[in-house]
């Protein structure tokens, strides 16, 4: 199988970058993969999980909104946060969905509460792919 370069970058530090087998991202209209030859594309996260496939091996880094661009150089994703899935403190996603949950319910009809309702449904889906992950 053809490689391709990618780089994964947060605010904190460069969190991968390397030649990889296939990369599948959580954009904006839905998950897709990426392979050695992928047409150009730019396009924003989503709260999700990014999955590495390295060799027949993966690896699972869960990102929280930022951008991810397709080019003749491989993929780069700049993550508003990334980290590794198995480093998730479970009980502050829990918190912090619920702490969204209580907002939303005082918020008035408009942009802003439909932004939120979209950004609290991800963090759900987040959640429960957290969940589902925790079972295998």
């Amino acid at each position: 199988m053809a490689t391709f370069h990618f780089e994964l970058a947060s605010p904190e530090r460069l969190v991968f970058s390397g030649e990889v087998d296939q990369v599948d991202v959580p954009g904006s209209e839905g998950d897709f993969g990426v392979l050695a030859g992928h047409a150009p594309l730019v396009t924003i996260l989503r709260p999700g999980i990014l999955t590495v496939m390295i060799g027949g091996e993966q690896q699972k880094i869960v990102v929280l909104g930022g951008f991810a661009e397709v080019g003749p150089g491989g993929l780069t994703v700049l993550a508003d946060m990334a980290t590794s899935l198995e480093d998730i403190d479970r009980a502050a996603l829990t918190a912090q969905i619920q702490e969204m949950e209580e907002r939303i319910k005082t918020m008035a009809q408009g942009s802003v509460l439909d932004r939120e309702i979209a950004k609290l449904d991800h963090f759900k889906a987040l959640q429960g792919h957290m969940q589902a992950s925790a079972m295998h």
